[in-house]
């Protein structure tokens, strides 16, 4: 107790024992009180010191509950914290610790609403992904006893993944989508429409993100592009047949150029690949019904002008044939055409289908007979300028000053150069012949006559040709060495006389007399070419100019 206190105790006491001096208390009385005073006091000490005790156990309790939050918290959060222990009074330990509780409590408050906001993100993108409607509640349950950083790291981890799958699965549906906005285009069909059927959400395109992106949603993607490519597939290669159809019709029927332009949307689908990108609207239905009503049309028309198509044909078949000189019974073909299409036997398509085949035949071997034929024109043509070439050397008025003479001289010296080439001419054209004839197996056919039969007769008449002129020369050199014994005989007298019909002009003696040859056609036999011949075996003695073929 401090003095000041004892002194009031102390003055208190002698004032009561004044007081009970008074009174007349007895000191028994006085003891008593005194010893009850005395226990009153201790009461009070008692109290007091109850109080200070219960105040230490609860600071000792706060700072054991305190150490203990911090190790749950170090526990939870997965951290360790170094603070004081066991030093200094329970207020400075209490001061101690609290810091770190705080602290570990803010740690944990801030992991907390991190773990949660993960945790609400992952279930939000695997509501979605699951296709469920997300709803937003008060927040995930989150595990108090495990707040630690990889708790953290493995959900972010996880969001991640889902992120990914989320912005794969994005990214398909918006693959899909395009897609069908491609072949919308193309197709003409309602897009929206069609993506409102798989999933309401993909017809908004205003929400960017919040898109189905469920595996029921991708599955009807897939199965909805691959039945529209499916679709469009099949309408590429109907408006294609539909489209060859047209062209085998217009070119049947000769369809003018400006009829068909109306169907160039349908004819440019047959040149490019499936794959090449298309224009809008092409393979509308709309586009395809027209396409099938102008094929219909084409067809109803077809009919009527099939009859006069065959014989287009047959007409074209003849010309062929007549142009290239190859074997055809013109009048035999056309009957029996009339003969079939009037007894209703044979289908029309199949007729003008069997002549187009001919005619196909007809060109190619026009084409393998090309060369030869070719050769053949010059063959004839050296032919006709042998025949004018005797005609001309028999005209004893060639060498006269008249109009146009030294063009005839002309021609005559060019003939002379090419009948000089005719030999080569029929062994090429015999080397040529036998050819084509060993590879087809077959004559080679020239106006219905074989021309190697036609080229060995030429040869045959040719050769007759030549010995009559050698037996011409002899019979010429025979009278001329008459003649000169004669005048031996008898002196210059005959020489004062020119024989009728004879030249003196030196000129004339360098031309070359050749018999008539055959026409030109080259069926006309030997036999008939060399009595020809030999009926103007005898020729008279004014026909000179031999030398040259001495």
């Amino acid at each position: 107790m401090s003095p000041s206190s004892t002194t009031t105790c102390t003055s208190l006491l002698e004032e009561l024992q004044i007081i009970w001096d008074e009174i007349g208390e007895s000191y028994n009385e006085r003891d008593k009180m005194l010893l009850e005073l005395e226990q009153e006091c201790l009461d009070i000490y008692n109290k007091k010191v109850e109080k200070t005790r219960k105040y230490r156990a609860e600071l000792q309790r706060s700072l054991a509950q305190a150490e203990a939050e911090i190790a749950s918290l170090m526990s939870a959060l997965g951290e360790k914290v170094s603070f004081p222990k066991k030093e200094g009074s329970l207020k400075e330990q209490i001061s101690a610790v609290k810091p770190v509780l705080e602290d570990l409590l803010m740690k944990k408050d801030r992991r907390r609403k991190e773990l949660s906001e993960t945790q609400t993100q992952i279930e939000e993108i695997s509501s979605n992904i699951a296709g469920n409607d997300y709803t937003v509640c008060s927040g995930p349950e989150i595990d108090e006893s495990d707040l630690t950083q990889r708790k953290l790291d493995e959900l972010r981890e996880r969001l991640q993944d889902l992120r990914n799958e989320k912005a794969v699965r994005l990214q398909k549906v918006n693959s899909y989508i395009s897609a069908v906005h491609e072949l919308s285009e193309i197709m003409s069909f309602d897009f929206s429409k069609a993506l409102n059927n798989v999933h309401s959400s993909l017809a908004d395109f205003s929400k960017t993100h919040s898109k189905s992106i469920s595996n029921d949603t991708l599955a009807r993607l897939t199965e909805l592009v691959k039945s529209l490519k499916e679709e469009k597939h099949e309408r590429l290669l109907k408006l294609q047949g539909l489209g060859r159809s047209m062209q085998e019709l217009w070119n049947l029927m000769e369809t003018p150029m400006d009829e068909r332009r109306r169907f160039d949307h349908c004819s440019s689908l047959l040149s490019g690949p499936p794959d090449e990108a298309m224009k809008k609207g092409c393979l509308g239905l709309d586009i395809v019904r027209e396409a099938e009503d102008e094929v219909k049309r084409l067809n109803a028309l077809k009919s009527s002008k099939m009859k006069e198509l065959v014989f287009k044909r047959q007409c074209e078949l003849e010309e062929i044939c007549r142009g290239n000189h190859m074997d055809i019974n013109s009048d035999a073909a056309r009957k029996s055409l009339v003969d079939l299409i009037e007894s209703g036997d044979g289908d029309l398509s199949d007729i003008l289908a069997r002549i187009d085949g001919q005619i196909e035949k007809a060109r190619e071997e026009a084409l393998s007979r090309k060369e030869i034929l070719d050769k053949v024109d010059k063959w004839r043509h050296a032919k006709e300028e042998e025949t004018w070439l005797d005609d001309y050397e028999k005209d004893e008025n060639r060498f006269s000053a008249v109009r146009g003479a030294h063009k005839n001289l002309k021609r005559a010296e060019k003939a002379r150069s090419l009948i000089s080439k005719i030999p080569a001419m029929v062994d090429v054209l015999t080397t040529k012949v036998k050819a084509w004839e060993k590879e087809r197996g077959v004559p080679f056919l020239c106006d219905k006559q074989p021309l190697l039969q036609t080229l060995e007769e030429d040869i045959v008449i040719r050769a007759q040709r030549e010995e009559e002129k050698r037996q011409f020369r002899e019979q010429k050199r025979l009278q001329g060495q008459l003649a000169t014994e004669k005048e031996a005989k008898y002196g210059s007298k005959s020489a004062k006389k020119k024989p009728l019909g004879q030249s003196l002009n030196t000129d004339n003696v360098t031309k070359t007399p050749i018999g008539r040859r055959i026409g030109n056609t080259p069926g006309r036999s030997a036999t008939s070419g060399g009595k020809d011949y030999r009926g103007n075996a005898v020729i008279p003695l004014n026909y000179v100019a031999l030398q040259k073929d001495d």
